[in-house]
């Protein structure tokens, strides 16, 4: 069993042992992926923690993707100072036109693209974009950002950044190799409480931090099934597979916590996995009432219920949980633990501890007001205005721009994208082998032991304006 956990991080074209669906065949396949040598040992090239890009004085983009969460960050885009929208390619031509009337009457006139699979190339193409903004499914994240990136464009792309081991290191490289952001899209990383305990943490309030938990319980069993609301049902499709498969809401804030990638990095996982008690029935009922779902009433669904357990270099531990089929109360956890003081979230309303007891409403206030950091005091109430789950895709979207603009390296980096991601195959090849244990590489290649804390207290850039 230990070689074969070696050779699946050595060998890491390979997925997983997933069974999906021919639309994602390409991307799981070694063939696609190209396997990595047994004998090769990662480089890295060039340090992108930390890295400052050339000021952008605007920062030109192009859209990919406008069906369900592109269409949001167009507009949010559209509010911030030193913006243009320049590019918009979908393969759907109403979902260009329904964005076209939305920017009716702005200074925002894109060049569109639609009709062809392949229609991101040529917007990627353009030599008038700095910044290539990716919304599409899962499957096309990393060969757009892999593609991006090679013809000069920073990149930003939804979560996950990748499906596959493979695909993490083809983001790593290409991102050294091009000296090209490349970030994913953790909004969770923005929301308030979050970004308060981060602060908490970052001012030693917990204590030494032990232990973080975090998850996604979202009940999407009738979205998944929609015939509308995904483009061909690819969300569906994504859920023939077991794993943690949408790690990074929870897992984003907790590693920002714990210096993860800076100053401790990630050493094992075990993932372990209910049944599907669920999904296949759903599929099984919808089939007996209407043709459409008949290629799903046999098909073998990922099971309900993911746990999946970290265990640091430094020997902290982080809970990871995936639930999108069964009936629950949405929750994220976020849950921090240290020495001196406890931290959740969920279920709500967000709460502290230093014993036996939570804090009152009035003790929490004096919290938020002693450890709000710098960008929720300065665009907090500005985020809530705009939109965008509550206002964290508005901070994560004008942060991301003023950080272009001043020439400061991101908060989440590309080693950020591809150890986050890299937690779904790792999961489903530990559930496939009986919640075995599996080394997590490191994608920083030993960077991790310099490589500085995020910068959450704007103690440069701040300058963007919001329209």
């Amino acid at each position: 069993m230990e070689n074969n956990r070696r050779n699946f991080l050595k060998l890491s074209g390979l997925a997983g042992i997933s069974l999906i669906s021919n639309n994602f065949s390409n991307a799981m396949s070694p063939e696609f992926s190209g396997k990595r040598k047994a004998d090769k040992t990662p480089v890295q090239r060039f340090n992108m923690s930390g890295y400052a890009a050339p000021k952008l004085d605007k920062v030109r983009i192009g859209f990919v993707g406008l069906g369900n969460r592109g269409p949001g960050a167009v507009d949010r885009m559209s509010h911030i100072e030193g913006v243009e929208i320049k590019g918009l390619c979908d393969i759907r031509p109403e979902r260009i036109d329904f964005i076209k009337e939305k920017l009716a009457g702005s200074i925002h006139s894109p060049v569109c693209y639609s009709g062809e699979e392949e229609d991101w190339k040529k917007l990627c193409e353009r030599d008038d974009l700095d910044l290539i903004y990716i919304t599409t499914p899962w499957y096309l994240h990393t060969p757009i950002a892999v593609y991006a990136m090679n013809h000069g464009k920073h990149v930003c792309t939804e979560v996950p950044a990748a499906i596959s081991l493979d695909e993490c290191w083809q983001l790593v490289e290409t991102s050294e190799r091009t000296k090209k952001h490349c970030m994913m899209l953790e909004n969770c990383c923005y929301d308030f409480f979050e970004l308060l305990t981060l602060n908490m943490a970052r001012q030693g309030y917990f204590g030494e931090i032990i232990h973080g938990e975090g998850a996604y319980i979202h009940d999407l069993l009738e979205g998944n099934f929609s015939k509308t609301k995904y483009y061909k049902q690819w969300r569906l499709k994504e859920n023939f597979r077991n794993g943690n498969l949408y790690p990074t809401h929870g897992l984003g804030p907790i590693c920002q916590i714990m210096d993860i990638n800076r100053g401790d990095k990630m050493d094992f996982l075990v993932s372990v996995q209910s049944n599907d008690f669920m999904m296949a029935p759903m599929a099984k009922k919808l089939a007996s009432e209407d043709n459409f779902y008949q290629e799903y009433a046999d098909k073998t669904f990922r099971g309900n219920m993911n746990t999946t357990t970290i265990k640091t270099s430094k020997g902290k531990t982080i809970m990871l949980q995936h639930d999108v089929s069964s009936p629950r109360p949405y929750s994220r956890l976020h849950l921090v633990s240290g020495t001196k003081c406890v931290a959740s979230k969920y279920p709500e309303p967000a709460r502290v501890s230093k014993g036996h007891e939570w804090m009152n409403p009035e003790e929490m206030k004096q919290l938020e007001e002693t450890f709000g950091p710098p960008i929720i005091k300065k665009i907090g109430e500005m985020a809530k205005k705009v939109g965008g789950h509550g206002g964290m895709d508005f901070m994560m979207d004008w942060r991301t721009i003023d950080c272009l603009r001043n020439g400061l390296p991101l908060d989440q980096d590309v080693y950020d994208a591809a150890l986050w991601s890299s937690i779904g195959p790792l999961s489903e090849w530990s559930v496939a082998n009986r919640s075995q244990s599996i080394d997590v590489p490191d994608f920083t290649c030993g960077s991790w032991k310099s490589n500085q804390p995020v910068d959450i207290m704007l103690s440069q850039g701040g300058t963007t304006q919001v329209i």
